[in-house]
């Protein structure tokens, strides 16, 4: 008896589980609220009061991260509970974890380190853009110096030309008139 009442109550905590697993919404909300707590955390940390500058660069932020939840957010269904994740570069890092209807979002520290490695390869990535766009405006230079050289030498070229040219008829015109003597 005891044997089917220890499965019967597995069997209803699964299904209770199966039922309850939060979805894509839950987990994303859960997340902005933890962004946003982390956001006001680091404004207080920083000495920003409730200004309209403070207030607008955190509805900045969090707009961001919401455009960026909705685009990279994954969520892995494991019919009991279910995890999230995004991919940071080469790292997929997992957010957070549903269960009986409730998202547990991880703690704040990693949440500063995807924030600061998003904002590293932001920089990075406009650091490599720069750098692309000066070689590229460097390879433009140069090759408008080799254009402006290869032209100062295919006019010396015509310039020796025509002299060997002038040349050429002078001598032919002095051995005509040798000729005629």
């Amino acid at each position: 008896m005891k044997k089917v009442l220890i499965v019967a109550v597995i069997l209803l905590v699964g299904v209770l589980m199966a039922k309850t697993v939060p979805d894509k919404k839950a987990h994303k909300d859960a997340m902005m609220k933890a962004v946003e707590e982390y956001v006001d955390e680091e404004a207080e940390k920083k000495g920003m009061g409730d200004n309209v500058l403070t207030t607008l660069g955190k509805g900045i932020v969090n707009k961001t991260i919401e455009v960026a939840l909705n685009s990279k957010l994954e969520v892995d269904n494991f019919y009991l509970f279910n995890m999230t994740h995004v991919q940071l570069g080469e790292d997929r890092q997992t957010l957070s974890l549903g269960i009986f209807d409730h998202v547990f979002t991880f703690d704040k520290e990693m949440l500063r380190d995807a924030l600061e490695s998003a904002a590293l390869e932001k920089r990075s990535a406009k650091q490599e853009r720069k750098a692309a766009k000066l070689a590229a405006k460097e390879a433009k230079k140069l090759e408008k110096k080799l254009r402006k050289e290869q032209r100062k030498r295919e006019k010396a070229a015509r310039k020796e030309a025509k002299r060997r040219a002038k040349e050429q008829r002078r001598k032919e015109k002095e051995a005509r008139k040798k000729d005629k003597d």
